[in-house]
């Protein structure tokens, strides 16, 4: 049970972590960066990983070792990347198990009356809901899944999807990347 806590606090404090990781596996980091944040956003099970502040982090990162703004756009292309992937496969999945779910008389994770209220509510605020999510821990994982469910048109939920992402990354990677060297920021983050 011991080993348990090394690799939450490895998970939970990834900003921490993550100039060591970057000395360790150099390039590498942008495949362990990529799976963060695909799985945050694409499995309703994740949503305690770091989002917000392991993109900030990345930025205060690539800011540290004086990496051109070409790196700084890379890293965000690539995680907007992850993060829509990421929202496209937990639409799938609530989808398929919302219909499925649905189908049962009674659900204990799924209130029938609420998912109908849901569709209403995405057919009318769908969009500003997913870019919103976004930017609101725990929330950005269940939106997508959520939106599944509710049967939100997949081109309308992928083209907000594609919009949250990039403003999502470039917030917090550009807010790192200009703001993570102050001495105030570096004390307090």
């Amino acid at each position: 049970m011991e080993f348990i806590y090394p690799i939450a606090d490895f998970f939970l404090h990834l900003d921490r972590h993550l100039q060591t990781i970057f000395a360790e596996y150099g390039t590498g980091i942008y495949l362990i960066l990529f799976l963060i944040i695909f799985c945050e956003t694409g499995l309703v099970v994740t949503p305690f990983l770091p989002g917000d502040s392991l993109l900030f982090a990345v930025g205060a990162l690539f800011a540290s070792i004086a990496a051109p703004i070409g790196h700084v756009v890379e890293i965000i292309i690539l995680l907007s990347a992850a993060a829509i992937l990421g929202d496209t496969v937990n639409y799938a999945i609530g989808h398929r198990m919302g219909q499925k779910i649905l189908a049962k008389e009674e659900s204990r994770f799924l209130n029938r009356n609420h998912l109908h209220r849901a569709e209403d509510f995405y057919k009318r605020h769908g969009g500003k809901t997913i870019i919103i999510a976004r930017f609101l821990p725990i929330v950005r994982t269940f939106a997508p899944f959520v939106a599944g469910c509710s049967k939100m048109d997949y081109r309308r939920f992928i083209s907000y999807s594609v919009v949250g992402a990039a403003l999502w990354m470039i917030t917090f990677i550009l807010s790192g990347f200009f703001f993570g060297n102050l001495p105030f920021v570096q004390h307090n983050f």
